[in-house]
């Protein structure tokens, strides 16, 4: 069984197609697993090799916005424990906050700010799953981190390190709202991530996220975005994204 588990994000669903020896499920066929309803997520559990890993590969995730529960969120990544993974890597699309990045970089995730109104792991506990408050301080697995960093550099790939800010969405953050992550500590924000990687550290399994920058919230350089236009940006960088995954399983 797998050991790797991958939930690929908006516009790096084509990391799949990297897959060999695979077996596609659509998430319909798969008992209690909800229907992605976001453009550019086709929703199909594939398992098979990348490289010589064994790897579980969401392709395509749920959001909280969608109308599902926290629950139904990151029921995926209990699936993902009960068959045996032990790491997951996330990727995602994000709004960056930090005067440094440019659109199109990639930012690994060293840290989360949680603003989503709900809570995964929030009811009764089950300590088979996990235990009841589960320490967030090293949810990113720093080794992990500096594989990555060391990967970016041997191909020399721009890379940044930053905090996340998980939200609500479905719309895109205010010029204010922007300034306000700034200033409580983030470097990008998105509206997924943040419910997964809670409960896969509730779980035990270690866990590597990345974003890619695909708009700007810097004051004076907010531009408009669209979903069209993250989707545009995240499939342009996708080739570097493809390369530092595929080696940091590889190791």
């Amino acid at each position: 069984m797998p050991k790797v588990g991958i939930v690929l994000g908006t516009g790096l669903g084509e990391l799949a197609t990297q897959i060999t020896e695979r077996q596609e499920i659509p998430y319909g066929e798969i008992p209690n697993f909800p229907i992605s309803t976001v453009e550019g997520h086709s929703g199909k559990l594939i398992i098979g090799k990348l490289g010589d890993t064994k790897v579980l590969a969401m392709q395509g995730r749920f959001h909280f916005y969608e109308g599902y529960s926290m629950k139904e969120v990151t029921f995926p990544v209990r699936v993902m424990k009960e068959l045996g993974v032990e790491t997951l890597l996330l990727s995602n699309a994000a709004g960056g906050m930090n005067p440094d990045f440019k659109i199109g970089e990639l930012m690994i995730i060293k840290d989360h700010i949680n603003l989503f109104p709900e809570h995964p792991l929030r009811g009764k506990n089950y300590d088979e799953l996990g235990t009841r408050f589960p320490d967030m301080c090293k949810a990113y697995d720093p080794q992990l981190r500096d594989k990555a960093k060391a990967i970016a550099a041997k191909y020399g790939i721009r890379i940044k390190e930053g905090v996340y800010v998980g939200t609500q969405g479905p719309t895109f953050e205010t010029p204010a709202e922007y300034k306000f992550f700034a200033t409580i500590g983030g470097d990008a924000v998105g509206m997924s991530t943040v419910p997964e990687v809670i409960v896969a550290v509730h779980a035990g399994i270690k866990v590597f996220a990345m974003s890619i920058i695909t708009d700007l919230g810097v004051d004076g350089k907010v531009v408009e975005v669209s979903h069209e236009e993250v989707q545009r940006v995240a499939n342009s960088v996708q080739p570097n994204m493809t390369k530092i995954m595929m080696e940091l399983i590889s190791e």
